[in-house]
């Protein structure tokens, strides 16, 4: 049993338990026979995705505390415009401090555990175990001697979800393992105290909806059993993180939140079929795979990157853009319209169209799109670039939601934004927005 010095006994601190993808309404629904999360379900509220409504986007609103107009994160992949390569986002994308770069200047201290596109590991005042798209321990982790520690755990940084994606029980099997990781950082992490954030991050919700969205939902369904067992599993480890904040000295806080929502996939949209369509894009060449971008044609008008951003393929911004900024405006204009209009069996697809400079106004990224697209619940949009049909089912039963992301404070604040969480971190720890 550790021994407590009063500096620790005293110091205020704010505790923050992600839960990856979960929608109030599904927290809600299981809550009543899932005591953890029935105690955070029962005084939750909501908190809406940044769009595009993504994982990397959404948590560097929250650790950043700021939109993707500052922190420069539009998506899962950033394209080198003179190659036309893709390469997926990561920690060095982020063109903004984050929290623990401010705490850390205020001689406050964070221990992070699984939070995504932390990776590679930047150092920090504290300690950091990097989630999604983490791949290689010692490149997740400061300071350095974390991964000796955490490969003596056999610390599993990722489910694949590959192979997961059809076979529920190997996938099950995969996230157990990333479960009982997680709780072996937290018990490596936790127990001195001597912190003043802590942040973990549960992302296994977020790998089973997606690809068995269907059985957790449907109680017909003949791997709702399993899915569920596995929930109970999952809300376990929720009791053991609160056991662990309740065990704290006051003063202490409390905030419980999802990076977006979660839905049952109607159907997936991919977005460059659409701009093939209409002949707003043309390639050159087969793509070798679903991310080859080099395939893009110098006839291209536009084309889409994640899942439903716009580029308009203007020359000097793209090594091979033709559209003169004169034709920009109108081209935009039509192609907005277009994607308005598109419905499938009489349901419009899209509940917006956003122009870039308005939704995220005053960027100065150059990866800002020129239009991004918001889809009506249930439709996925995609962006693939070896793909032929507009609509259609690819493996997937889940989909993102900008509404419906759980939030709970302990202290009852009401964020609207993701970007709006991370600002109440910083004001409890009185620290002005720079």
């Amino acid at each position: 049993m550790s021994i407590l010095l009063s500096s620790e006994k005293s110091r205020k601190r704010l505790v923050v338990l992600g839960l990856d993808g979960l929608p109030l309404s599904l927290a809600q629904k299981i809550g009543h026979i899932l005591p953890n999360i029935g105690r955070i379900a029962s005084e939750a509220t909501t908190v809406k995705a940044e769009i595009p409504e993504l994982s990397p986007v959404n948590w560097t609103s929250f650790f950043t505390g700021k939109g993707p107009e500052d922190h420069g994160v539009f998506g899962f992949s950033t394209m080198n415009t003179q190659t036309y390569e893709l390469s997926i986002t990561d920690s060095r994308q982020i063109q903004c401090p984050t929290l623990f770069d401010t705490l850390g200047k205020h001689d406050f201290i964070s221990r992070i555990i699984n939070l995504p596109n932390m990776y590679p590991a930047q150092p920090i005042r504290g300690m950091l175990v990097a989630g999604f798209v983490a791949h290689s321990l010692p490149d997740a982790v400061y300071p350095p001697f974390l991964a000796d520690k955490l490969h003596d755990y056999e610390y599993k940084l990722e489910a694949d979800t590959n192979r997961g994606a059809t076979d529920l029980e190997y996938l099950l099997r995969e996230l157990r393992q990333t479960l009982h990781s997680r709780l072996k950082a937290l018990d490596l992490m936790w127990p001195d105290l001597a912190w003043d954030l802590f942040v973990h991050v549960f992302t296994e919700t977020d790998r089973l909806f997606h690809f068995f969205m269907d059985a957790v939902l449907s109680e017909s369904h003949p791997l709702h059993v399993k899915c569920m067992q596995f929930l109970a599993e999952w809300d376990h480890a929720l009791g053991l993180f609160l056991k662990k904040y309740d065990s704290l000295p006051a003063p202490k806080r409390l905030l419980v939140l999802a990076d977006h929502g979660f839905t049952e996939l109607k159907t997936e949209v991919c977005v460059n079929t659409w701009l093939a369509q209409n002949g707003d894009l043309t390639y050159q060449g087969t793509p070798q795979d679903e991310w080859d971008a080099t395939v893009i044609g110098d006839e291209s008008k536009a084309f889409a990157l994640d899942p439903g951003r716009i580029y308009i393929h203007q020359k000097n911004r793209f090594a091979r853009g033709q559209v003169m900024p004169s034709e920009k405006k109108d081209l935009i204009r039509v192609i907005r319209k277009g994607l308005l209009d598109l419905t499938l069996n009489g349901e419009k697809v899209m509940a917006d169209v956003h122009m870039g400079p308005e939704l995220y106004p005053g960027t100065q990224s150059a990866e800002v799109p020129d239009l991004i697209c918001q889809a009506y619940p249930g439709f996925d949009l995609k962006a693939k670039f070896d793909r032929t049909n507009l609509f259609g089912f690819h493996g997937r039963t889940g989909t993102h939601t900008v509404e419906g992301a759980i939030f709970y404070d302990s202290q009852g604040s009401k964020p609207a934004r993701m970007r709006d969480t991370g600002q109440t971190i910083l004001e409890y720890f009185n620290i002005a927005d720079s």
